[in-house]
Formats: structure tokens, sequence, C-alpha cells
């Protein structure tokens, strides 16, 4: 069902206005479609970036979205606060997502678009070069750590939520983020001879102390 169809078309501001995440699902359990379209409005943002590590294809990015929200309509009364509603909408969303990317047929999800990738890697206050250059690295990493990395420094979330939210071990995220930070250091420089920034050793940032333990 789309989800539009589930909430009212005049604009929630109980997100703005501060109502604590869980209050919201608390009203959504008990079937307050308004609290449904606050959590909606925070949230579609910062999915598509999510999504948009997973996939580049807009027809995925949305029904996952709209899978994920018709999801917490159904089960809000289930969430019991044992995690962030953060790290539980966004073990729907990938799940959703891979769900639909699975339904169409897609052996694999394919490396996002470097604009997508920008968008949920920009600091307005840094140097666009050298976002562009490593958002061209981050694409040529695997889809399981392209997401690990922006779940991680994205979206502040700690190994023990990655490890919830894509649904693993926390050695498997630790593994994932070790191998994406060594295939980043490795690629990096390449990049940087087809054009890149030429840095002060700032494709080695984070590398010290990656090794899983």
């Amino acid at each position: 069902m789309p989800l539009l169809s589930l909430i009212p078309r005049r604009a929630a501001a109980r997100v703005e206005s501060g109502e604590a995440e869980s209050d919201l699902v608390r009203h959504i359990a008990a079937g307050d479609r308004a609290a449904l379209e606050s959590l909606y409005r925070g949230y579609q943002p910062r999915l598509v970036r999510f999504l948009g590590r997973t996939t580049r294809r807009l027809d995925v990015i949305e029904e996952a979205i709209n899978d994920t929200f018709w999801i917490v309509w159904q089960k809000a009364g289930n969430f019991r606060g044992d995690s962030r509603v953060s790290t539980w909408i966004m073990g729907i969303a990938w799940r959703c997502a891979l769900k639909s990317l699975r339904d169409r047929g897609d052996a694999g999800a394919e490396a996002p678009a470097e604009d997508t990738l920008e968008a949920g890697w920009t600091d307005p206050t840094a140097d666009h070069e050298l976002h562009d250059w490593v958002a061209k690295g981050l694409a040529r990493l695997p889809v399981e750590q392209r997401v690990t990395l922006e779940l991680a420094y994205g979206a502040g979330h700690s190994l023990e939520e990655i490890a919830s939210i894509m649904d693993c071990q926390v050695t498997t995220v630790k593994a994932r983020m070790f191998h994406a930070r060594v295939k980043l250091r490795n690629v990096l420089p390449v990049l940087a001879g087809e054009g890149g920034p030429a840095r002060d050793g700032r494709a080695h940032a984070e590398t010290k102390d990656d090794e899983p333990s």
C-alpha cells in the first residue's frame, strides 16, 4: 500500500518541535497518522542517502522507503526501545532494499552514482575537489563496505548498531570497515594520479589502528 494514502496531506511539525522519536513511535502504534508523517518527513532524506549507497535505482529507493514506513505503521507496537529508533528504521530499510533488488532479479547492487555518494559525505566547509575524489573511491567499494562506512561515519551509528541494522556480527562489521579502509588506501593514490587532488597524506587518514580485533 502506498505510504501517502496512510498519512494526512497537511504537513506535521512534531519532529521539528522536538517530540522524541520514541514518542512518535508510541503514537503511531496507537494509530496516529500525523505521527507517522512526522517520522517519515524526518527520515526520508537520510534514507534516500543511505539507500543510495546500496543502489542508484530510484525506483528501488522509493519502494524501499514506502515499504519501510508501511512496516513501521504495522509494527510500531512491537518496538520496545531496546535500540534507538534510527537503528530500528535503518534495519527495516536495509532489508526492504535488499528484498526489492531480489524481487527485480538483480544479482547485486550496482555502485551508486558519484553525485549520490557525494550527497552523503559532503561537508559544506570542506574542499569539494577532495570530496569528489573520495566519492570516486567509495564508488569502487562493495556495497556492504560502502553501507558500513555510511552508517558509521555518515549516520554516526556504533558498531553494535550497524551489526543490528545489517543483521550480522560485530566482527563482520569490523572486518568490512578494515577492508574498506585498505581498499580506499590503495585506490585513492591511483585516482589522484588520474587527476585527483595531491594531498599531504590525508588519503591515509584513520588507517593506523584499522585492523579488526
